[in-house]
């Protein structure tokens, strides 16, 4: 009651000012919690192995990861946590961004078990799920409505994305080009005070070192060329990323139980960090290493070491563990770990871009810096991963501290992009969401589309009538009807067709024709709607049919009601107007 009469002092700007720095607070310290209980498992798992042997507890260490992320999701947590980003688009389109309270801790939990066991993932998506239920509670608490929960839920975003790479733009410039719809002034304020305070609470609790530090201040004009074909591999590489992500996902999601999945992505999973312990966890130490160009580097604990210093061999084995990590990351999440692929599109960009490097100087006698290669790779694999190209480019501009690599990066993010979307325009986040038509996007009618179902639209007070009636049965129901379409009807209630008033109204008030089959009055529907079909089907069948009311049925072709066009449009404008109010 105190912070309710408190809060109405408030004008709404000032009370998401202040929300703000309490989000970026909480989620900072969030972030923080999650790195160092992270780095304590794996540091307690993996640093006292020996460099030059090979790790054979990673064999086992991915197994019993994945099995007490999930043991711990399925009986401590009960709900699906995987899938972070998704979650949150999710949420924001069919949740009205409510997110549940457990979301503020059990999404680290998970991930912590997971990628410090070794699970071929990123951390990225555990903290965005955080953050984004941090927001969305809080929006909840101060009971806001859509529009300003959503605000909150993207503060916990950009705080949590800020914190975690120690890069304020790149949190801001994440929730606009993948979350955020409305972008206003109102809207940017407090994610610019959340991303800000998140950072310097980290920035305390930390020190102001970066992420990496790899040391690169420029790029050289003649090397111009030779990005802009790793931007082609890129685009290509990051097809692949998400094409193999499903079809993996897809493979493991075909095993029935829980304890087959375990067994087999845990195995296979083992044996692939066995034999390229770069995959193990979120594989930051790598992306490292190749920029600091040192790409021998990855040999450490594997039982390839010996063989780090014959260049052929390197290369060969840098290709592989590209295309095994997207193979190694999907495991890892389909067999029931919990992490995301923010972290993996930059160990593949970072690799992809080392070993074009490495293999020009070592083939064509060129000296170009293995380091600048491989964080520009790693943007552009990103870019076309996640379709965000403004994201990829600041977050390697704020990871390398500094600017100087900012032309390069601008070309290969956007031919990254550019190649990627031509191939495939869902990122890897929205592919699913858009096919169930569970998508927000920047297209503001769109958007609420995806707000509107069937369901909710569905008018069940037309009067039905069974197939085996009579004119005289008719004009009896039409005595209580309200509507001037009726529904024909079989005795197992499957659509046969309608009948419309009009037709009726020559023979109606004619008894000598009160007998007649109600089926000679029948004619067929000018379309039907599926109770699942998308809004935007149904408006498709709307306009080629000229109908302004159509039948809904089930797969079984049962009847369930109709669906008119001024329902949908008063939906829609109800549902814009709830969306575009302030508070």
């Amino acid at each position: 009651m105190r912070i309710s009469f408190l809060t109405r002092l408030l004008t709404r700007q000032q009370k998401m000012m202040i929300l703000a720095v309490i989000i970026g607070i909480v989620a900072g310290l969030a972030t923080y919690v999650f790195e160092q209980l992270l780095h304590f498992i794996e540091h307690g798992l993996v640093s006292w192995f020996n460099v030059d042997k090979a790790g054979w507890l990673y064999l086992a260490y991915p197994t019993v990861g994945i099995v007490a992320a999930s043991l711990f999701v399925k009986h401590v947590i009960k709900d699906d946590i995987s899938e972070g980003v998704t979650k949150v688009l999710f949420a924001m389109s069919k949740r009205d961004s409510r997110i549940k309270p457990h979301n503020c801790y059990s999404s680290m939990v998970g991930g912590a078990l997971t990628i410090g066991f070794g699970g071929s993932v990123g951390p990225e998506a555990p903290i965005v799920l955080t953050g984004a239920a941090i927001g969305s509670n809080v929006g909840r608490l101060m009971k806001f409505n859509y529009r300003n929960t959503t605000l909150m839920l993207c503060c916990g975003v950009a705080a949590t994305l800020a914190a975690v790479f120690k890069a304020p733009i790149t949190g801001i410039v994440f929730v606009l080009e993948i979350l955020m719809l409305d972008i206003t002034m109102s809207a940017v304020v407090p994610l610019l005070i959340s991303a800000v305070t998140a950072t310097a609470l980290t920035f305390f609790l930390d020190g102001f070192e970066p992420k990496f530090n790899p040391g690169i201040t420029t790029f050289h004009l003649k090397n111009l060329p030779y990005y802009a074909i790793m931007a082609v591999a890129c685009g290509f590489v990051s097809y692949y990323f998400k094409s193999m992500n499903s079809r993996i996902s897809a493979l493991v999601g075909k095993i029935k139980t829980q304890q087959g999945r375990w067994i087999i992505g845990g195995v296979a999973l083992g044996i692939l960090i066995f034999l390229f312990p770069p995959l193990y966890g979120a594989g930051y130490e790598t992306m490292e290493n190749m920029m600091h160009g040192n790409p021998e580097e990855l040999f450490n604990n594997s039982l390839f070491y010996d063989f780090r210093n014959i260049p052929l061999v390197a290369i060969i084995y840098m290709l592989i563990i590209i295309f095994v990590k997207v193979i190694a990351m999907s495991i890892t999440n389909a067999a029931g770990g919990v992490g995301g692929t923010f972290a993996p599109s930059l160990f593949v960009g970072a690799v992809t871009g080392g070993t074009i490097a490495f293999a020009c100087n070592t083939w064509f006698g060129l000296d170009l810096p293995i380091g600048a290669f491989a964080l520009v790779g790693m943007a552009g694999v990103m870019s076309g991963v996640m379709n965000a190209p403004l994201t990829s480019i600041f977050l390697i501009a704020e990871l390398a501290s500094g600017y100087g690599l900012f032309v390069p990066l601008m070309l290969v993010s956007s031919l990254s992009f550019g190649i990627e979307y031509y191939l495939d325009p869902d990122s890897i986040y929205t592919k699913k969401l858009r096919k169930n038509n569970e998508l927000l996007t920047h297209n503001k009618d769109q958007a609420v589309l995806v707000f509107l179902n069937v369901d909710g639209l569905l008018e069940t007070d037309f009067v039905p009538i069974n197939e085996n009636a009579t004119l005289e049965d008719m004009t009896k129901c039409i005595m209580k009807a309200t509507r001037n379409i009726f529904p024909v009807i079989n005795d197992g209630n499957e659509l046969m067709g309608i009948i419309l008033l009009d037709d009726l109204r020559a023979d109606m008030f004619d008894k000598s024709k009160y007998a007649n089959p109600i089926t000679n009055y029948m004619v067929p529907p000018p379309d039907t709607i599926m109770r699942k079909e998308l809004l935007a089907s149904v408006l498709d069948k709307f306009e080629a049919s000229h109908a302004w009311n159509l039948p809904v049925v089930d797969k079984h072709n049962q009847y369930l009601g109709f669906i008119s066009k001024s329902r949908i449009l008063s939906a829609y404008r109800d549902k814009l107007v709830e969306m575009s109010q302030g508070e």
